[in-house]
């Protein structure tokens, strides 16, 4: 049997980065990384964990695979994440009625914030 472990973005600046996606979703490092690579985990215990390593690799502008966070509110989450370093991508793929917001954090690499309020 298998499972997914770790999802791995790369970065330009493993420290930045972690200093982002900490700030931006709670998860703390696993262990001490260095400046190429480091393994993040929800701080609150067991799950999927985010591994963050030095690349030189440009950024896709429409990427295969990407994050989807999961937000109460949505708005809020948005802004919450632009104060911390995240910018808005003009994104020209939306649906009619989306129910997400694409945003890219520091290095570019895009994510979802998906409105998961009550209906």
């Amino acid at each position: 049997m298998l499972t997914i472990g770790t999802i791995v973005l790369g970065v330009n600046n493993v420290a930045a980065a972690t200093d982002f996606w900490h700030s931006a979703i709670g998860y703390v490092p696993r262990e001490p990384g260095d400046e190429t690579w480091v393994t993040l985990a929800p701080a609150s215990g067991p799950g999927t964990e985010l591994s963050l390593q030095l690349s030189e690799t440009p950024v896709q502008v429409h990427p295969r695979i990407h994050l989807d966070l999961y937000a109460d509110d949505q708005a809020a989450e948005v802004e919450r994440l632009v104060s911390l370093g995240a910018h808005r991508v003009d994104w020209d793929m939306y649906p009619e009625d989306p129910d997400f917001v694409v945003l890219e954090d520091p290095d570019g690499n895009r994510f979802c914030v998906i409105d998961k309020s009550p209906r």
